[in-house]
């Protein structure tokens, strides 16, 4: 499995992987709940990562393990696609 990120160095991949997504919102609570809302019931580790200058957003890291290439992509747009998560990176 291969990616190629912004600087084109490729990242190989191997499956089952750990992954981290960040997460950002504007509230800690309303933004793990969505997070909980997307994963369900399977084995993450979530913690707070930053909060705005002026705390209009905070951001979450979302630790996961992944099976494959086609369940990492879904978990993305399953969290990008939610209505109270801002971004995902």
């Amino acid at each position: 499995m291969e990616i190629i990120n912004d600087s084109q160095k490729k990242l190989e991949l191997e499956y089952p992987c750990s992954w981290c997504y960040k997460l950002i919102g504007h509230e800690k609570e309303v933004l793990q709940k969505a997070i909980h809302d997307v994963i369900l019931e399977r084995e993450h580790t979530l913690n707070h990562s930053n909060k705005s200058k002026k705390g209009k957003y905070v951001s979450m890291n979302l630790d996961i393990i992944i099976q494959n290439e086609e369940e990492r992509n879904f978990i993305y747009e399953a969290l990008k696609a939610h209505q109270n998560i801002k971004m995902v990176l």
